[in-house]
């Protein structure tokens, strides 16, 4: 999975770097921020075709090879893992500690980089674990479930693009700092997708994850998974943009729904109609 994010990424503060540095390092910067991006492109084109079961060795849906308890105690592990380096290295309070290590202008790219290996990590070890929840009968159903498991993954792309796609996988970042300017953060915006929801990247990510002709059970335990985790993760994820915006945010969130459009304002006029 990409990384999380909303309306803003939640940058470091702008790092007095780049015009101390030599040529040769704000070149070798640059080359790092390219080949973690380059990572994470095969990474997700390879996490399509484990998802949608098309194009790779191992895909989540592979008949099983092993008992069903440590196959499932596996994976719960594997996402354990990614939730755990997702969510934890992408904290205000981790980025102040970790950069005193690894320079402010690799930060995003090392983040991206560590993700990555995370999802490789699941790729390999996964365990296929059998059993059929659900399978659509109907060519039409079936059609309808791929396509719009595959609009998720086109929603996930356009939501990274909306709000700056190359900051946001630290190509930006390691730009910036390659012609000798510091880094700025982006200012808050709420383009096209996030008028109607205030994640929908997130929306992408449960749409790939839940819409699939076919329901196995390894399918269902990655979905669940990752389903409460993103409802997890938005939690901290907004507390750390309310710190960063205050009531700008906040009046966002009271205008625009968490996941599902219009329903903030259904939830609104309800009590309307009700007192007319």
């Amino acid at each position: 999975m990409t990384t999380v994010t909303s309306a803003v990424d939640l940058p470091l503060p702008p790092a007095r770097l780049a015009a101390d540095a030599s040529l040769p390092t704000r070149i070798g910067v640059f080359a790092y921020g390219l080949v973690c991006y380059a990572i994470f492109l095969g990474v997700f084109l390879y996490a399509m075709g484990f998802i949608m079961n098309f194009g790779v060795p191992l895909s989540l849906d592979t008949l099983p090879g092993r008992a069903f308890v440590p196959s499932i105690l596996i994976n719960l592990g594997l996402l354990a893992i990614f939730a755990i380096q997702h969510s934890v290295m992408a904290r205000p309070s981790f980025k102040r500690v970790w950069t005193r290590f690894v320079p402010s202008p690799m930060e995003r790219s090392t983040y991206v980089l560590f993700s990555s290996l995370a999802l490789v990590a699941l790729f390999m070890l996964w365990q296929p674990m059998g059993g059929v929840v659900w399978s659509a009968q109907s060519q039409a159903a079936r059609v309808t479930l791929m396509a719009l498991g595959a609009l998720g993954w086109l929603i996930v792309l356009l939501a990274t693009f909306l709000i700056n796609h190359f900051d946001l996988f630290g190509l930006r970042q390691v730009w910036l700092f390659a012609r000798g300017r510091d880094y700025f953060p982006l200012r808050f915006q709420t383009p096209v997708l996030y008028r109607f929801v205030r994640h929908p990247l997130y929306v992408g990510w449960l749409m790939a994850f839940w819409f699939t002709p076919t329901m196995t059970v390894a399918h269902l335990v990655f979905a669940a998974t990752t389903t409460v985790y993103i409802l997890v993760a938005i939690q901290f994820e907004e507390r750390n943009l309310i710190d960063e915006h205050g009531e700008r945010y906040l009046a966002y969130r009271r205008r625009v729904p968490m996941l599902v459009p219009f329903s903030k304002r259904r939830s609104i006029e309800t009590p309307a109609r009700r007192a007319a």
